[in-house]
């Protein structure tokens, strides 16, 4: 079948203008278009077998497996990966990372003035099922400064990558969260121009993705490419 290109608006720019570090990293001649090889498209084979998933984010880890509760509120997130016509993309690699319920991403780089949870690593993996689902219970991440203008606050969000049959074949993205008053003000979101699209950014709350006294559910359904394709960072 064609390939259905996104509707104008819908995808980020490279070049944002309230989004200050796409000034310096944004791409400044054409394009490129360079073949892939066989390798690249369909090597290596991304399954669990070799990339073990992480479904519960929530517990810390220890030799014997899982071990204490992370710090924060648990939330189960769960949805479909589709194509533009509707097919769910079964054997996906989705990887998830986030901030902790501080709002502190367990990363050296991250020097912001908030507490690290021991139990809290931020980061892990789920497969696609054959129809498309993915499920996973972490902690609702924390907003946090991010020095981009004054007084800037990222909104409570969750990073996605999603891999295909091979490494050349990734998509990354972002979850918000419905009713976050740092939405309007926050250059990421608002750098997609098409308001549609970026209410596709943000996931819903879903009673049956909600686990009786374990955890509120979301329901964050990615669709890859076509007019209703969910935004991307960097898609060519």
């Amino acid at each position: 079948m064609s390939f259905r290109h996104p509707v104008p608006g819908t995808q980020p720019p490279y070049d944002a203008p309230d989004y200050g570090s796409t000034h310096k990293r944004h791409p400044r001649q054409p394009l490129l278009r360079i073949d892939q090889t066989l390798t690249e498209t369909s090597a290596p084979r991304l399954r669990e077998a070799a990339y073990p998933a992480t479904t519960n984010l929530a517990k810390g880890r220890t030799r014997e497996g899982l071990g204490w509760e992370a710090q924060g509120e648990r939330i189960t997130v769960a949805g479909r990966v589709l194509d533009e016509d509707g097919r769910p993309l079964p054997g996906a690699m989705v990887e998830i990372w986030q901030a902790n319920a501080a709002g502190r991403y367990n990363h050296p780089g991250d020097t912001h003035d908030a507490p690290l949870d021991p139990n809290f690593r931020g980061e892990g993996r789920v497969f696609t099922d054959a129809e498309g689902w993915y499920r996973y219970t972490t902690i609702r991440p924390g907003a946090y400064p991010w020095r981009n203008h004054h007084n800037a606050w990222r909104p409570v969000h969750i990073h996605y990558s999603l891999f295909g049959a091979g490494f050349a074949q990734r998509l990354v993205t972002q979850m918000y969260f419905p009713g976050d008053p740092l939405l309007p003000l926050d250059p990421v979101f608002n750098s997609v121009p098409d308001a549609a699209a970026r209410d596709r950014l943000v996931a819903a709350f879903d009673l049956a993705v909600t686990q009786p006294e374990v955890a509120l559910g979301y329901r964050f359904d990615i669709v890859l490419r076509g007019h209703a394709a969910t935004p991307m960072e960097h898609r060519p």
